[in-house]
Order: structure tokens, then sequence, then C-alpha cells
């Protein structure tokens, strides 16, 4: 399979960012509005209620880019989670989508004031090879756009 990962430093408290990210709304301030997301649907785990994205969280979601096309669905679940002392992560596998395989490991480390986050994307597309590279190429500018909007909103000036 083929890799993606990028790295952010933010100068936000730890507790802040894993806060932020772990949540439906999280995810929604981190698309772009060119890219059209529409949440569909949550269906959380048995007896679990809150904001929280826990593990057996299932998430269906459209985007329509620059409102051309069909709308592309896909389905992701939560298949990880944990929390420690100054390190959290969560990962998400595609369920249902373009891309026959997809796992999002979104990890997040305190660094004194500060927080290191990291985003790790192993995925094949239907083909395979060279456009496993070349689907690449358009994963930088959206993890660009979400590190950067993590930055607006949860960096203290």
């Amino acid at each position: 399979m083929a890799t993606f990962e990028r790295n952010l430093r933010v100068r936000a408290p730890f507790e802040d960012v894993w806060k932020f990210h772990s949540t439906i709304d999280g995810l929604l301030s981190l698309t772009p509005g060119w890219a059209n997301l529409r949440v569909e649907a949550v269906q959380r785990p048995d007896g679990d209620t809150g904001d929280v994205l826990t593990v057996g969280t299932r998430i269906r979601m459209s985007v329509r880019p620059f409102g051309v096309g069909p709308r592309q669905r896909w389905v992701s679940r939560i298949t990880e989670r944990e929390e420690g002392d100054g390190y959290a992560y969560f990962a998400d596998v595609m369920e249902e989508g373009p891309f026959p395989e997809w796992e999002h490991t979104h990890t997040f480390y305190a660094d004194g004031d500060d927080t290191l986050a990291r985003d790790h994307v192993e995925y094949r597309t239907p083909v395979g090879g060279i456009a496993d590279e070349v689907a690449g190429l358009f994963f930088d500018p959206m993890f660009r756009y979400r590190h950067r909007r993590t930055r607006e909103l949860l960096e203290r000036p």
C-alpha cells in the first residue's frame, strides 16, 4: 500500500487539540468548503452518547468537489482510539468509498505547551501502481489546508 504522512506543530495545549480532532465538528471545521462535505449519518456503538468519535463509530459522508459531478459517498469507521499521558491517537478505515483500502491514523503528542500532530494515511487506489503515487499528490494540499485551519482555530496568540 502507498502511504502519506504530514506533521504539524500547534501552539496549543494537547488536551484542546485532541478534543477538537475527536469530534464530527472538528472534521467539518477542517474540510475545505469547495469539497461540499455532507455528514449524512453518524452511527455510534450501543450505549455510546456524546460527541466523541469512539471505537465502532461509523460516519456516512459524501463530497461533491467544486459542485461538479455526482456526490461521492463513503463510510468511515473508527477502529482504534487510545489516550495516554501526553499521547493520544485514533484510526479510521474507509469501509465504503473511492479507495479499496484506506486507513488514516491521527496521532497527537504533548510537547511542553505545544502539540505535535501527525496524519498517517495508508491507501490503495482502485487500479494501484502509479495511480497510488498520483493520488498522493492530491493529499498534500488537503492536509496543508487541514493543518492551517487547525492553527487558525486553536493556536493562542
